[in-house]
């Protein structure tokens, strides 16, 4: 009986150790299940995730892909209608030339002031006088601000506009091709980039605008073989770091007038645009080159090259004021100027030339400031009061300067005809002479312009009387010349090095530099 007992006890524990593992396999198969079922849930959820996204790109697809074809389908009705409009323009064009050679045969005894200026250049584009027109656009630079906008509407006359530019400018475009030029009549980059700058609203497609101009394959290639050649150049200016600015804003506005801007050639573009940053159509040039997404290093460059002024421009040009924040780098600009100032009136050797020069440098500086707050409505960070006082200040010591020394009147004066004067006592020497030739007129020195181009002065006759207090002829520039703001311990590519002092103008500056005119 015992043994039946204990052997009872054992199956009982048994079927209970049984029981156990059951109970903690069933357990487990739960926890198993459980597992397996969220992970064919988040499975499942993945998929329906992945679904809508699919269907999300497909209909994005189609709607790509139907704003494509209406496009194209547009850009095709585009092509038939400027097709149909350039044959019935030829034909206009031909009867308008027709109508104008008549007329000028006609009126050719009248004065050509009496000709409006608008009917002159649709003239020259009517009958495609490339160089009549390029002829009378370079005699008008006092009339540019007219000439900007009438020269697109006289193009849109041209059979060939495209054709027509080029051919106006092949005279100093790629290369200058007159003879005789000198530094004076080599003024003429201006009326290039005005000329190709109003071919753009010609050219535009009427669908994709500027960013397609409508120039056909031969005139598209021919531009490209200009610039070419204009590249090949290069090395005869004296390279990239020589090239004048008038040359290079040629240049690039070439190329983005008639969109053969190429990607291979960034490299370029962004030393030529460094190297003329203080043109004030270059951070858009620089956009439309390709060169936004190089922006920032290009900025951080002009910053670390002193030019800080050039740097704001681009900051606002391409939206990243964030990063750039203008004012601290015009008040960078300013310190660094007076710096400068400071460091030349050390000189010396020469006080009079110094002080003409270091408050030249800080007026340039001072104006140029001042300009870029008023631009970029910066008066609320940056009160330019304390700036036009400074500039005030030393235009006042300049006027001063200028003013000549009263000399003491003397019984040998000789006012009525400023001939040379007899030796005191001549009367009454024997062998007294007084020399019967006149004396030679003062010169004037001019000191040299702060121009983007050579600055354009005529020159002077031997047989006019030149005085020293007087200043030179009234010289009018246009809007593309704005003078480049200084560049900090040294001039720009071209600049003179030196400047010479005004008659009367050699004493030093007189006003100080204690009083600071930034925070």
């Amino acid at each position: 009986m015992g043994s039946v007992a204990i052997t009872g006890e054992e199956m009982l524990q048994t079927s209970f150790d049984d029981f156990q593992r059951q109970t903690s396999l069933m357990a487990s198969c739960t926890l198993l299940w459980k597992e397996l079922s969220d992970h064919f849930t988040s499975l499942e959820q993945d998929l329906r995730r992945k679904s809508e996204a699919l269907k999300d790109q497909i209909q994005s697809l189609d709607s790509k892909t139907k704003e494509s074809l209406d496009v194209l389908e547009k850009r095709e009705e585009t092509i038939v209608g400027n097709v149909n409009q350039a044959i019935g323009k030829v034909e206009e064009s031909k009867e308008a030339a027709l109508i104008a050679i008549k007329l000028e045969k006609e009126n050719k005894d009248e004065e050509e002031e009496s000709v409006d200026c608008v009917k002159k250049l649709k003239g020259f584009c009517t009958k495609m006088d490339s160089l009549g027109f390029w002829g009378f656009v370079i005699g008008r630079k006092k009339e540019i601000d007219v000439m900007r906008a009438q020269i697109p509407v006289a193009l849109a006359n041209a059979v060939d506009p495209p054709k027509f530019v080029l051919e106006a400018i092949s005279e100093v475009f790629p290369v200058d091709k007159r003879e005789g030029k000198s530094e004076r009549s080599n003024d003429l980059g201006w009326a290039c980039v005005l000329i190709l700058e109003s071919l753009i609203p010609v050219v535009a497609d009427p669908v994709f605008g500027n960013s397609r101009p409508l120039v056909t394959p031969k005139m598209k290639q021919r531009a490209k073989e200009i610039a070419e050649v204009w590249k090949e150049s290069l090395d005869q200016r004296g390279g990239i770091e020589n090239v004048k600015t008038p040359d290079v804003h040629t240049f690039l506005q070439h190329l983005v007038t008639f969109g053969i801007v190429s990607k291979e050639d960034a490299g370029l573009y962004r030393k030529l645009v460094v190297g003329s940053a203080w043109r004030k159509q270059m951070p858009k040039l620089a956009v439309s080159l390709g060169l936004g997404d190089n922006m920032e290093d290009m900025i951080q460059e002009l910053i670390n090259k002193g030019q800080q002024v050039d740097a704001v421009h681009f900051t606002h040009e391409v939206g990243l004021v964030d990063k750039f924040p203008p004012v601290p780098l015009l008040k960078a600009y300013l310190r660094e100027s007076k710096k400068v100032a400071s460091s030349i009136l050390e000189d010396k050797n020469n006080s009079g030339r110094a002080g003409n020069l270091a408050g030249r440098k800080e007026q340039s500086a001072l104006r140029a400031v001042i300009k870029c707050i008023e631009e970029y409505k910066l008066e609320a960070e940056f009160p330019p009061e304390s700036l036009r006082k400074r500039l005030e200040q030393l235009e006042k010591a300049k006027v001063e300067k200028k003013k000549p020394a009263a000399a003491p009147a003397t019984k040998r004066t000789r006012a009525s005809n400023g001939g040379p004067m007899p030796p005191a006592k001549a009367g009454r020497l024997t062998n007294a002479y007084v020399s019967s030739f006149p004396v030679a007129a003062p010169t004037f020195v001019r000191s040299p312009s702060h121009g983007q181009y050579p600055a354009v002065v005529p020159s002077y006759p031997y047989d006019r009387p030149i005085y020293g207090s007087r200043s030179p002829p009234a010289v009018v520039y246009s809007p593309e010349e704005t003078a480049p703001p200084p560049m900090l311990g040294g001039a720009y590519p071209g600049a003179p090095l030196s400047y010479a002092a005004y008659g009367g103008y050699g004493n030093g500056l007189a006003a100080g530099y204690q009083q600071a005119y930034y925070r």
